[in-house]
């Protein structure tokens, strides 16, 4: 039998490596939506929707995965969750499906305010969606009240506060350009050169958000760097996190766009890693008594036996899902090129 500090540790792991596959995959998704507007040419556009079309659906089975992931080996952390955070899911679930109606709806009439509207709807669920993820991070950093049976008891507004708006933006801005480098790769020619001009207001952009919510984390929640200060070497996370933003504009000045894309995954699997570093082994912080009130990946895991069942399960599943991810990117792989059965 796997002793049972290794379960937890190691399901907690399998979530956390399927929610980095949905920031880095569905990533780009969400930039190219929030870019969209900034070009008025129609063939652009769908050049730019193009680029995503055959895998935007596939990405998102890695937060479905994830959510799963996090159900059943977590499901008091899950309810917990769902009940402090029922407003923003919800917000983030209505950009989920806006945002996949207006791709498919886009093109299906050719009158300019009908793919005008839906030009809209696309950017705003993009929006959403990527600020929803970053508020719930934000709070999960900042901590929310829970009482002595792990229940969420402040009111649902409390969960809007400063930080958590700040993290938001932050993941804006971070998938702005992980979205800016994707397009970048997928096109050529005259749009090429378009796309290549966004990449630096969005790589400053998102270094700005970066420095100012690294500073406020660091003054304002120092339980985020007390794993740092006990292992030093979890320090070199935080150096090759720089290192991969350093590298992404060095990349694109040399034109070598697929290498830019690749430092930006790595950044955004460093900053997961960084947050996972940072909180651990809590999942939801308590503000009230954090030592003793947090849910934990200890505390609010499932039995043994559940655990057991669930590895076979993803030692099955995980496979299939990457390998699934592989081949489509394989089929899909090179520029856009738009034909009659396009967006």
């Amino acid at each position: 039998m796997i002793p049972m500090i290794d379960l937890e540790f190691g399901w907690f792991t399998i979530f956390v490596v399927l929610l980095m596959g949905y920031v880095i995959l569905d990533g780009f998704d969400l930039g190219v939506g929030l870019l969209h507007l900034f070009t008025k040419n129609d063939h652009e556009r769908r050049v730019m929707l193009n680029s995503i079309g055959p895998v935007w659906d596939g990405n998102e089975v890695w937060l479905v995965t994830a959510g799963g992931a996090l159900f059943a080996g977590f499901p008091n952390i899950y309810a917990t969750m769902m009940s402090a955070f029922y407003m923003p899911v919800m917000i983030l679930l209505a950009g989920l499906i806006f945002r996949a109606v207006a791709i498919e709806f886009r093109s299906k009439q050719p009158m300019a305010w009908w793919r005008w509207l839906w030009d809209i709807v696309f950017f705003l669920g993009s929006f959403i969606i990527a600020f929803m993820l970053g508020m719930v991070l934000g709070n999960l950093i900042h901590g929310i009240p829970l009482d002595a049976n792990k229940e969420f008891i402040g009111p649902p507004e409390l969960i809007f506060h400063p930080y958590a708006f700040l993290v938001g933006l932050m993941a804006v801005s971070l998938f702005a350009m992980h979205g800016s480098i994707y397009i970048l790769m997928k096109t050529e020619g005259e749009f090429h050169d378009k796309v290549r001009k966004w990449t630096s207001p969005t790589m400053i952009f998102f270094i700005i958000m970066y420095c100012i919510t690294t500073m406020a984390t660091l003054i304002y929640y120092p339980h985020m760097v007390k794993a740092f200060h006990d292992r030093p070497i979890f320090f070199l996370l935080a150096i090759a996190n720089i290192l991969a933003v350093a590298n992404i504009p060095r990349e694109i000045y040399h034109g070598r766009d697929m290498r830019a894309f690749l430092s930006s995954c790595v950044n955004m699997i460093f900053l997961l890693s960084l947050y996972a570093v940072g909180t651990f082994p809590n999942v939801i912080r308590s503000t009230i008594e954090p030592d003793v009130l947090s849910l934990t990946i200890f505390n609010s895991a499932s039995s043994t036996k559940t655990l057991e069942i669930l590895f076979l399960i993803a030692f099955i599943g995980v496979p299939l899902v990457i390998s699934y991810t592989i081949a489509i990117y394989y089929i899909f792989r090179g520029k856009v090129k738009i034909d009659p059965h396009s967006y």
